[in-house]
């Protein structure tokens, strides 16, 4: 080792003190982070799972009403392509979440 180094070797074997230090604080954190009120890690995770399902209920409605409007536009068939294609699009959407909220939360 040269003169100006500390006595420890960089390229070693992991401190188990830093380990257990670095738990104990992260454990600090945590419960600091729920005592002030402050959004934990945990938190972000039912977020995620909430926009999915939001965009789960709009993107199947919105894409079917298109759809349904389109083939009433092409076909002349009134509002009866609307009408079916919306049905399918909540049954697609209902579907989808059911299988969303049958996950695990990321």
């Amino acid at each position: 080792m040269a003169e100006n180094e500390p006595g420890q070797d960089p390229q070693g074997v992991e401190d188990p003190r830093l380990s257990a230090l670095d738990e104990r604080l992260r454990e600090a954190r945590g419960r600091e982070a729920l005592n002030t009120g402050q959004r934990g890690p945990d938190a972000e995770r039912g977020y995620s799972q909430g926009n999915r399902v939001i965009s789960a209920l709009i993107g199947s409605l919105v894409g079917s009403a298109l759809i349904g409007w389109l083939i009433d536009h092409w076909f002349g068939t009134g509002p009866w392509g609307l009408i079916v294609l919306l049905f399918l699009g909540i049954a697609v959407a209902f579907r989808q979440i059911i299988r969303i909220s049958g996950e695990r939360p990321e």
